[in-house]
């Protein structure tokens, strides 16, 4: 079992009970940078502790003397004693509340203490007859904030995000497919169309051994409980969170079912009205004429059959696929091979956990040509960060490390606030000796619309493109006020370029909104906002958020080797 993922949400828990008792801030942010980190370490923590005990825990970004004894403790027992002592503290009611985005300790603090709100039906009842609203400092504006979180937090109780569940499911089927038993193995639904976050978890496998097949499963390590255990089908629910079912099918209908799983409910709707129209039924089974089965083991077949073109699970929407199938103008999706380098990393120079050195390592391991390293700019003093000096010594350091390599693998970079009059954190005579800008809203009131602000950094010659543009957490936060779609005619007519953030938590610009900007004519960039190596793998997220959008590599800057997008960022200045 990886425990990161439980480790970080206790420190969470911790912090946030911490918070509400009103304990030392500096500990509070200490247990939060921990959990970050957890969260995104790419080993187990378990198998790195035995590798490198308690001492290599405190090398570890974040990670002080007190804390690794803590982690070690719960390595060993499966808690800490903090952790324990301070849950005792507050009633269990309240650590439900602390788990809703949006609503803060702070504030269920003061409810608890003025109106005696001890549980969600407490706080819902003073939201209801209004006494929330009469608080100091609340008012029906912050109410009505408190009642979206909550909703928030409910719409996303069946949901977990992509980035979340990615490394569980591609470690469950590498595990399952290593059995002598599977042929061939597939996973379905909304994870195999890349939704920003998916349900229910389907697998398809091909086996003639299907009971062994199915023991294998349930007797995972990570399963918490058994629903279901036959000789075709699984079900179980994994670490009490994550229901996975299992089928096994034969060979000569893998292909209908893989279809027919895959989804989503309104394109198998469509499609089998098409089928219909044409003489033929499909179901999971396979693709049937006149009672006669014709189709079924590839899933190819399933729309060849019909004269459509095959189409990729991630168009599989009903936003116009099958006609574009139909008609042979699907596009020719971008893939991960396409991607040449990363366009959004940050180091230690701001809140970054990696050194320059480190991140021109991981860029050649990844087979990039090119990493720009973006960290914050000098009035994000919260996030580190750099003023002109230290920007100006971090890009020494740069041109140092290119030499070393002897090649351009780093570049000049900086994400750079938009202050509340639309204007850049850094004057134009130190953006123009960086070779990539990405301009960014941070900080902004609640109903503020931050469309004009973002139109006059668009209109900065310095400035290339704008990060995660709707400023969106995913099941935490709500966009921003703004007009997209003033802002992407505004992008194309400076000839600039808009962000997929592929941060699990942000994948911002979204798929509908990446489909869009193709349609107007602005292409796109894809960072990962990573703020340490182990996150530079979700530039994939970004990659399938492009292809959910019918992006096709010419529609992402970051397709061009680095000679040509040096050129391309030069001429758009």
């Amino acid at each position: 079992m990886n425990h990161n993922k439980k480790l970080a949400r206790m420190f969470d828990t911790l912090a946030d009970a911490l918070e509400f008792l009103g304990e030392n801030a500096f500990k509070i942010r200490a247990y939060r940078k921990v959990a970050r980190f957890l969260e995104n370490f790419p080993e187990d923590i378990q198998e790195f502790y035995k590798e490198h005990g308690v001492d290599g825990l405190k090398s570890l970004p974040g990670v002080g003397e007190k804390i690794a004894v803590k982690i070690e403790e719960y390595l060993k027992t499966g808690t800490f004693k903090k952790y324990e002592e301070v849950k005792s503290q507050v009633p269990d009611g309240i650590l439900e509340l602390l788990q809703i985005p949006g609503i803060g300790p702070k504030t269920i603090k003061h409810a608890y203490d003025e109106l005696g709100v001890k549980n969600l039906e407490d706080l819902k009842k003073v939201i209801e007859n209004g006494e929330l609203a009469k608080l100091r400092g609340m008012g029906p504006k912050k109410v009505e904030n408190i009642k979206k979180s909550i909703e928030l937090y409910f719409k996303m109780q069946d949901r977990i995000p992509l980035g979340e569940i990615y490394p569980f499911v591609e470690n469950l089927k590498k595990w399952l497919s290593e059995s002598e038993y599977v042929e061939d193995i597939e996973v379905c639904g909304s994870y195999r169309r890349r939704k920003e976050t998916v349900g229910d978890i389907d697998i398809l496998c091909i086996s003639t051994h299907g009971r062994k097949i199915i023991d294998r499963f349930v007797n995972h390590p990570d399963v918490t409980r058994v629903l279901a255990h036959g000789d075709t089908k699984g079900s179980c629910i994994f670490n009490d969170r994550i229901q996975v079912d299992l089928r096994v099918v034969p060979s000569e209908s893998f292909g209908a079912a893989l279809q027919y799983f895959t989804g989503s409910k309104q394109h198998n709707v469509h499609l089998r009205t098409f089928a219909k129209q044409k003489g033929f039924k499909i179901s999971e089974y396979g693709v049937f004429k006149d009672n006669v089965k014709v189709a079924g083991e590839k899933e190819e077949e399933i729309y060849g059959i019909l004269g459509l073109d095959f189409i990729p699970p991630e168009l599989r929407e009903d936003r116009g696929e099958i006609e574009a199938a139909m008609e042979h103008k699907l596009p020719v999706l971008i893939e991960m091979k396409d991607i040449k380098g990363d366009l959004h990393v940050h180091s230690k120079y701001s809140d970054g956990t990696a050194s320059l050195e480190e991140i021109a390592e991981k860029a050649i391991e990844m087979g990039y040509e090119y990493v720009a390293v973006c960290d914050h700019s000098q009035s994000a003093k919260y996030a580190g960060g750099l003023s002109i000096e230290k920007l100006r010594e971090k890009n020494r350091e740069i041109e140092r490390i290119n030499e070393k390599y002897g090649k351009q693998i780093l570049l000049k970079g900086a994400e750079v606030d938009i202050l509340q009059d639309g204007t850049l954190d850094y004057p134009n005579e130190i953006l123009k000796e960086l070779d990539f800008v990405v301009a960014a809203v941070h900080v902004w009131s609640k109903y503020e619309d931050v469309t004009e602000r973002i139109i006059k950094a668009l209109k900065n010659p310095y400035v290339h493109s704008i990060a995660h543009p709707t400023g969106r957490l995913i099941g935490k936060r709500e966009p921003y006020n703004v007009n997209l779609e003033k802002v992407l005619y505004v992008a194309k007519e400076e000839g600039k370029y808009l962000e997929i953030n592929a941060n699990y938590e942000r994948l911002d610009l979204n798929d509908t909104w990446s489909k869009r900007a193709k349609e107007i004519g602005v292409p796109l960039t894809i960072g990962t906002d990573a703020h340490q190596i182990g996150q530079m793998w979700m530039i994939e997220l970004g990659v399938y958020v492009a292809r959910r959008g019918w992006l096709e590599k010419d529609n992402v800057l970051n397709t061009l080797g680095l000679k040509k997008l040096l050129k391309v960022l030069g001429n758009r200045r």
